[in-house]
């Protein structure tokens, strides 16, 4: 084996950290009191948020009419990846099998109500849209650190299978 093997698990824990730092991060700033505290950090999440989101007031989630940095589907996106990249750490640290057919059917809700809502056949709702997207950032998130976990076994072409 060349290079530094540990490479990829302190990949994974960053990308683990990360994950549930920036869930937390958006959920916290929605709270009234924390924007009072600290507006800047505040101001930042949600300038992070414009980055990655088009933050559209009526496909956010809003608690106490603090309208959250990114919208419903963004929020579970994100929420179930850092879940699913937490969940990533339990069991064995190895390639779990047709990582290609795990990230199709986990995308497969988001897919059919993206497309749902483009071709006018259903409005949906924010919670809806949330619900759509659970399985896949759960599922990115948990596939994400299952093969960074495993230490160099496979040349990283053999891990998508």
């Amino acid at each position: 084996m060349t290079g530094f093997s540990g490479f990829p698990r302190y990949l994974a824990i960053a990308l683990s950290w990360a994950a549930v730092s920036w869930s937390a991060a958006f959920l916290l700033v929605t709270l009234p009191p924390v924007e009072r505290i600290l507006p800047v950090p505040s101001a930042v999440v949600h300038g992070v948020g414009a980055l990655v989101c088009h933050q559209r007031p009526e496909r956010s989630f809003h608690v106490q009419e603090r309208r959250f940095p990114v919208c419903a589907r963004c929020t579970a996106l994100y929420v179930s990846g850092a879940a699913g990249a937490v969940l990533g750490w339990f069991g064995l640290a190895r390639v779990p099998r047709q990582t290609r057919l795990i990230v199709v059917s986990a995308a497969l809700p988001t897919a059919v109500s993206v497309g749902a809502e483009w071709l006018g056949f259903a409005g949906s709702s924010n919670l809806t849209r949330a619900l759509a997207a659970l399985p896949l950032g759960g599922a990115a998130g948990w596939l994400f650190v299952r093969m960074l976990r495993v230490e160099g076994a496979q040349p990283p072409c053999a891990m998508i299978a």
